[in-house]
């Protein structure tokens, strides 16, 4: 019985390492625009990754049939949510640090990660007229100032 369980165990990390090895680049650049740090100095976003992976992990027996990847976007989103707007901190200096919280992360979901309208609404709880409307106003705030920023 234990052999078999510690055989589930290594399996289901080595499904979770592979899982990791090729998403944590993207998560890590979602996380980077996020926390509007630069890329190269980006604590925050790391720390936010590593939180909604370690989440991730934790349910990846739950997963059945679930995209890991829209899982630990989800629990990405979900984590900076509930930091950011408590603790909004000044600028970071990246591309998006002219946006507040609420706009880059909208931004985020629905121009990098390409998630709907509809999905970002329900994740955020937020009615999908008031989702467009932010993310028009960040896209127009990233256009009318500055250099042209490619996410």
């Amino acid at each position: 019985m234990r052999e078999r369980q510690a055989s589930d165990e290594r399996l289901r990390a080595r499904e979770f390492e592979a899982f990791v090895a090729g998403a944590a680049g993207r998560l890590l650049h979602a996380a980077t625009l996020l926390t509007a740090e630069e890329p190269h100095r980006n604590p925050r976003a790391r720390r936010l990754l590593t939180a909604a992976l370690a989440h991730t992990y934790a349910g990846w027996d739950r997963l059945r049939g679930e995209d890991p990847y829209d899982r630990a976007r989800q629990e990405l989103a979900i984590r900076f949510a509930r930091t950011a707007w408590r603790r909004h901190r000044g600028p970071g200096g990246g591309a998006l640090s002219r946006l507040s919280p609420q706009e880059r992360l909208i931004l985020v979901l629905r121009l990098y990660e390409g998630v709907a309208e509809e999905q970002t609404a329900a994740l955020l709880g937020l009615p999908v007229e008031r989702v467009r409307a932010i993310c028009a106003r960040a896209v127009s705030t990233m256009r009318g100032t500055g250099p042209r920023v490619a996410l």
